[in-house]
C-alpha cells in the first residue's frame, strides 16, 4: 500500500477552472482554461492528485492578432483558449480546445510533458472538446446542449470522409447552461461521457453522465452530482476522470468561488455493476486521503512542491534572453538538460512560471535588470484605461484571502503615466504613481458596473471609465511601495490598497468590491502594469514584489 496524504476540498484555493487530467508512468498531469493569459495552456504535475506544481506551458502565443495582443483598442478578454482536453496515446501528449477569438481549434502534440509542443489545427470549431483515441480511430465530442461525435482523419486535420458524426446526447431547452465540457472515456469496453450542465429551477452546476456499448449506441444516464459543499449554493461540476496511484477513481472538477475564480475540487468516483457514482452518499468529502505515486520523487517524508505562486525579487542569475548561457557544462546533454530545467523554472518569456502576461507581450518593451533587482516596463501606445495596459505581468490570488506589495520606480514616466499595482477583473481597482504637469501623485482608481455578473450585454471596452479615488501628491518620493489585500471569505470579496509611508502602511481610497463576471471570465489577480493616457515612451521600474497567503 502506497503512502497516504490528505488535503481540504477545494484544493489549490485558486483559479483553475474547466480541468481535465491524466495519470501517465506515475505522473498525474493537469490542464486547465488560460483564457488571454499568456503563456498559456498551463499543464500542472502531482504524484497524488491533492498538491500540484508547474509542468509546462504549452503555447507562448497563438495567432498573433491585434486582440491577442492587445493592439488598435482590440482585446481577448473572456476569450482565448478554453477547455482544454488533455490526453496520452502511444507515447505521445495530446492537447486540443478552441480559442474563442479566432473561432478555431487548436491541437498541440508533444513526446515530453515539457514540450516542445508542436501546433496544428483541426477544421471546424468543436466548442468544449475532448479527444478519444479508440482502437486505431480518434474522435472528438464536443457542443453545447447538442452534444455530437465526429470522428477524425488519420492526421486529425479534420472530420474523416465517410466517418462516424452524430448527435448523440440533448439537454432539455429549460435549463439556463445546456450540457457542455465534454470528457469522453472508454473505460471496460463502455463509453462514458461527462458533462456540466445547470439545474431546470434554478442557476446551479451540476455534473452529468451518460454511457453507452459503443459509439454507434444510444447514451442513457443523466445528473450523478448535485453538489455545493455548502457553498454559496454553487455547485461542483465539469472536469476529467482519473485512475490513478493504486487504482483509485476519482474527478477533479471545479467550482464557482466569487472573485478568486474556479476552484479545482477532488471528487472520489467509484463503480457499481457499471454505474459510476460520484461522491460519497452523493456528497463532496470537504478533506480527503489519498495514496502518494511511487514514482514521487521524495522516498521519505513529503514532496515539497515548487509554489504557484510566489514573490520574486527579480535576481534571475542571468540576463534577458540568456537562459542557454546561465552555466557552463562539461557535455551537451548536460547543457541540454539544464536549458530544459530553467525554460521550466522561467518560462517561455524568461520570467519564472509563476508569472503571465494580461496578453500576448512585446518583449521588446521590457528589461530586467538583474544586477538592481528590477524589471523595467515601457509604454508604446496611449490607453484609456488599465484593460488596455500592454504587457501587464499577473499572478492568482488565493482563496480565502492573501496581499502583494511592490516597489515601483517612477522616475522615468512622462506625464499622463500611470503605474502601479492591480487587482485585475472586470471591477478592478489599483494603488500606483500618476505623473501630472511634472509632479507625481499617489493614486487609487477603480473600474466598477452594478450588473448581474452573467450579464454579456457589456464588454471591457463598454464598461463606465476608470474612475480616480484618492490622489495625493509626492514632493520627494520617486520610488513608490505599493500593497493590495484581498478578501474572499464569507462571501466579502473585497480589496484594500495601501502606500507605505514613513515605514508604516497607510490606506489610500475605499474599499473595493470584486465581482467574477463574464467580461474577464477569469478569477481577480494581481497586476504589474504601467500605462500611457498621452505620450507612449515612459516606463517603470518594478522590484521587490511580495505575495503573502
Amino acid at each position: 500500500m502506497s503512502k497516504l496524504i490528505s488535503e481540504t476540498n477545494p484544493i489549490l484555493k485558486m483559479d483553475f477552472p474547466d480541468p481535465d487530467v491524466i495519470f501517465v508512468d506515475g505522473v498525474y498531469y493537469m490542464i486547465s482554461t488560460t483564457m488571454h493569459f499568456l503563456p498559456g495552456g498551463q499543464i500542472l504535475r502531482s504524484y497524488d492528485l491533492l498538491h500540484w506544481e508547474h509542468a509546462a506551458y504549452v503555447f507562448d502565443c497563438l495567432d498573433g492578432t491585434d486582440a491577442q495582443k492587445l493592439c488598435n483598442g482590440k482585446y481577448v478578454y473572456g476569450k482565448g483558449m478554453w477547455a482544454a482536453s488533455l490526453r496520452y496515446h502511444k507515447g505521445t501528449f495530446y492537447v486540443v480546445f478552441v480559442c474563442n477569438d479566432t473561432q478555431k481549434t487548436y491541437l498541440y502534440r508533444a513526446e515530453k510533458i515539457e514540450g516542445p509542443w508542436r501546433k496544428s489545427e483541426i477544421k471546424g470549431f468543436y466548442h468544449d472538446c475532448s479527444l478519444l483515441f479508440d482502437d486505431g480511430r480518434t474522435y472528438i465530442v464536443y457542443g453545447n446542449r447538442q452534444i455530437y461525435l465526429t470522428e477524425l482523419d488519420e492526421d486529425l486535420t479534420g472530420p474523416k470522409e465517410g466517418g462516424l458524426n452524430r448527435l448523440i446526447v440533448s439537454d432539455s431547452d429549460e435549463t439556463r447552461l445546456g450540457y457542455e465540457g465534454s470528457h469522453l472515456y472508454k473505460i471496460n469496453g463502455r463509453y462514458y461521457l461527462f458533462f456540466i450542465h445547470s439545474l431546470k429551477e434554478r442557476w446551479r452546476r451540476v455534473e452529468a453522465c451518460f454511457s453507452a456499448d459503443s459509439l454507434e449506441g444510444d447514451f442513457e444516464g443523466g445528473d450523478v452530482l448535485d453538489d455545493d459543499m455548502g457553498f454559496r449554493d454553487s455547485g461542483v461540476a465539469q472536469g476529467g476522470i482519473v485512475c490513478g496511484a493504486d487504482g483509485t477513481w476519482n474527478a477533479i472538477l471545479f467550482q464557482d468561488s466569487g472573485a478568486v475564480g474556479r476552484i479545482p475540487v477532488v471528487v472520489p468516483v467509484t463503480w457499481n455493476g457499471g454505474r459510476i457514482v460520484f461522491g460519497i452518499d452523493g456528497k463532496v468529502p470537504h478533506e480527503m486521503t489519498l495514496p502518494v505515486s511511487e514514482k514521487c520523487p521524495a522516498k521519505e517524508g513529503e514532496y515539497e512542491y515548487s509554489p504557484l505562486i510566489d514573490s520574486d525579487d527579480f535576481h534571475y542569475g542571468f540576463k534577458w534572453g540568456e537562459i542557454s548561457d546561465v552555466t557552463e557544462t562539461k557535455t551537451e546533454e548536460k547543457r541540454s538538460r539544464e536549458k530544459e530545467s530553467y525554460r521550466r523554472k522561467y518560462g517561455t518569456f524568461g520570467l519564472r512560471s509563476i508569472w503571465q502576461f494580461n496578453h500576448e507581450p512585446d518583449l521588446g518593451l521590457l528589461f530586467r535588470d538583474d544586477e538592481e533587482g528590477k524589471l523595467w516596463i515601457t509604454t508604446d501606445k496611449s490607453s484609456p484605461d488599465l484593460n488596455q495596459a500592454r504587457n501587464t505581468l499577473t499572478q492568482r490570488t488565493v482563496y480565502p484571502g492573501c496581499s502583494a506589495e511592490v516597489s515601483v520606480d517612477a522616475s522615468k514616466l512622462k506625464d499622463g503615466d500611470r503605474a502601479g499595482l492591480c487587482i485585475l477583473q472586470g471591477d478592478y481597482c489599483w494603488a500606483g504613481v500618476e505623473k501630472r504637469d511634472g509632479k507625481l501623485f499617489s493614486v487609487m482608481y477603480s473600474q466598477k458596473e452594478e450588473r448581474d455578473v452573467w450579464d454579456l450585454s457589456k464588454a471591457p471596452a463598454d464598461l463606465p471609465e476608470e474612475r480616480e479615488i484618492t490622489s495625493e501628491e509626492e514632493k520627494k518620493n520617486r520610488i513608490f511601495r505599493f500593497r493590495i489585500e484581498v478578501c474572499f471569505e464569507n462571501e466579502k470579496d473585497e480589496a484594500d490598497c495601501f502606500i507605505q509611508e514613513d515605514g508604516k502602511w497607510k490606506k489610500i481610497g475605499s474599499t473595493h468590491k470584486l465581482h467574477f463576471r463574464l467580461d474577464h471570465f477569469t478569477g481577480a489577480r494581481f497586476g504589474l502594469f504601467v500605462y500611457s493616457t498621452k505620450e507612449p515612451g515612459g516606463k517603470a521600474g518594478f522590484s521587490d514584489f511580495r505575495i503573502e497567503r
